[in-house]
């Protein structure tokens, strides 16, 4: 039974078992949480999100299974195609993109409705092709003109059209961006330059906006009022916040139990942006330290991978996948334990959501496909962008 389901499912186990651990969390947290969501909307049918939110599980995990069946060299061949197609997606969500809250950050799909973001494509998408590009240029990636002027422009661009809609986001990317240039090798005193670039420039974006009337402020205004609460320390101006400030409270060491939340009645957004705070409600401090340590096996075993990997474009591809992942995840958890600001960040395949379940099981996928090429230590094919 182990060698057929070791053919089945491929790669690193380890990893399959966090997949499976993250998997139940969510469709326990998320059940918990969505009750006052289908009172309002669905008649008090609860079955109604558990079964939707399953079933974009399965479509997640069936994501998981066909990219970690497809060999790692089809993802750097592919690389350029999906950046290419993201810039221009981000451009017409910038332009006719769904609007919600004052930010354009979804493309819907005429006909059937279908919605999805794509900042994820593009936070996916400028990730594979930076490591395709460190792979491809490690012989000369110090040099300030052939190697890092060549892939700061993209990370710029990207990260530029994702930011007036969705700050976090971009400030993440942009983040992992670096970390994953420093892993490569690229000078300090490169990524200094453009971090101190990048902060001057989003002040100068910021003061202006500011400065506009408060009608035309839009989502700056929005970024404005999130960070004055935040310091501000008031209960009345941070409601979500000392919601779940209060749920984390209650559950104490061992939790208040299973569906036992009663928080998940107050807390806007308890299945997606605070789902972290529902989770230490029911299961406890104890739970918590669990799903943290799931997150952390999880960059464990990355490294794992990276070091035993072959294949430049693979270690670099893996790192920064998984950084993505890790940082995402810290960050919605830091603004449930009000560490952060409030930035609408999901938790990693737990939170409820769509486009965020699908490429999270994508970056898994891929992560998987490259593990199992270390476990058996073949030979990496060797291609012309790695020579």
């Amino acid at each position: 039974m182990k060698t057929i389901t070791a053919k089945i499912f491929k790669g690193d186990a380890v990893i399959w078992g966090v997949i499976a651990m993250l998997s139940i969390f969510s469709i326990l947290a998320v059940y918990s949480s969505t009750g006052t969501l289908a009172f309002k909307y669905q008649g008090g049918n609860t079955l109604y999100y558990l079964l939707r939110h399953g079933f974009l599980l399965l479509i997640g995990l069936a994501i998981i299974f066909i990219t970690h069946k497809i060999p790692v060299i089809v993802y750097l061949k592919i690389s350029q195609i999906l950046l290419f197609i993201s810039i221009p997606l981000l451009v017409w969500t910038l332009i006719r993109g769904t609007n919600l809250n004052e930010a354009s950050r979804w493309l819907t799909i005429p006909g059937i409705g279908f919605s999805f973001q794509t900042s994820d494509l593009a936070k996916f998408s400028l990730i594979i092709f930076i490591a395709r590009f460190l792979a491809k240029n490690q012989g000369h990636i110090k040099d300030f003109k052939t190697g890092f002027r060549s892939i700061i422009i993209w990370i710029i661009i990207v990260c530029g059209l994702i930011l007036p809609a969705n700050f976090s986001t971009a400030a993440m990317l942009f983040f992992t961006s670096l970390i994953l240039l420093f892993l490569g090798r690229v000078k300090i005193q490169y990524l200094l330059y453009v971090i101190g670039i990048g902060i001057a420039g989003v002040a100068i974006f910021v003061i202006i906006a500011i400065n506009l009337p408060e009608q035309k402020q839009g989502r700056v205004g929005t970024w404005k009022k999130r960070i004055e609460n935040y310091f501000s320390g008031k209960s009345e101006e941070n409601f979500q916040v000392e919601q779940a400030k209060i749920a984390i409270a209650n559950g104490g060491f061992i939790g208040k139990g299973p569906g036992n939340s009663m928080q998940r009645n107050f807390l806007p957004h308890p299945y997606s942006d605070f789902i972290f705070a529902i989770i230490v409600e029911e299961y406890g401090v104890s739970g918590a330290f669990i799903l943290i340590a799931l997150y952390l096996v999880l960059l464990f075993r990355a490294g794992t991978i990276v070091r035993k990997s072959t294949s430049a474009f693979a270690a670099f591809l893996s790192m920064g996948l998984v950084i993505s992942l890790i940082f995402q995840a810290f960050i919605n958890m830091a603004v449930a334990v009000n560490l952060f600001p409030v930035t609408g960040q999901t938790l990693p395949l737990v939170s409820m959501g769509g486009t965020s379940i699908i490429f999270t099981c994508a970056a898994f996928g891929i992560i998987l496909s490259i593990s199992q090429n270390v476990i058996k230590k073949p030979e990496y094919e060797r291609t012309k962008a790695e020579s």
